[in-house]
């Protein structure tokens, strides 16, 4: 069984902001799937479902952000699902807008979502999808990250959402490892 969640904020005032581009990732995947994540749980909507016989859960805390960890750890008890089959798709104000990264586990680096959740699973050992919103030195973080894409960066994050739907699908097909050496951008030195 595997835990895909996306980490933002519930309510209409929060949709398309930079902190709820988990969110919209798990959006696109569902509409790729042709399902929805409509059940309700655990405070979260969720999808539940079998995808190439591997059962697979699409997660959106509806804890807001701060409390994500909350909802991920009753998911996780109460499915049994081991902390190497969880997936975490995030915003991440340190990448490029548009830009992505895997990675097989790491710490928080402030984001409020990983501290709860690596808080409530007592681990930093969980898979992320990074996804890259930029950052504005000049302005408030939290207001940064709770406002609106602009319509060129908006566009940007449009078009990742086809690569973010390809990343999942091998997710559940191959070794983490792979997954991240076909998709993580090679550094040139």
């Amino acid at each position: 069984m595997k835990l895909i969640v996306g980490l933002g904020n519930p309510g209409r005032s929060y949709k398309n902001t930079r902190h709820n581009v988990g969110f919209q990732m798990l959006d696109a995947i569902a509409a790729a799937k042709k399902i929805k994540i409509d059940k309700k749980k655990y405070q979260s909507l969720y999808y539940i479902g079998k995808w190439n016989e591997e059962t697979v859960i699409l997660l959106k805390p509806q804890t807001f952000m701060n409390n994500s960890g909350m909802a991920v750890r009753r998911f996780v008890d109460y499915y049994n699902i081991a902390v190497d089959d969880i997936l975490i798709i995030y915003d991440d104000y340190y990448l490029e807008v548009g830009d992505y990264k895997l990675k097989a586990s790491g710490s928080s680096a402030g984001h409020n979502g990983l501290k709860s959740i690596e808080k409530n699973l007592q681990t930093t050992n969980y898979k992320r999808l990074k996804i890259g919103i930029s950052r504005q030195p000049d302005m408030l973080l939290s207001d940064y990250v709770l406002g609106k894409f602009s319509k060129a960066e908006a566009e940007k994050i449009k078009e990742l959402e086809k690569k973010v739907v390809a990343i999942v699908e091998h997710y559940l097909q191959y070794d983490f490892e792979k997954v991240m050496s076909i998709y993580n951008e090679k550094s040139t030195y």
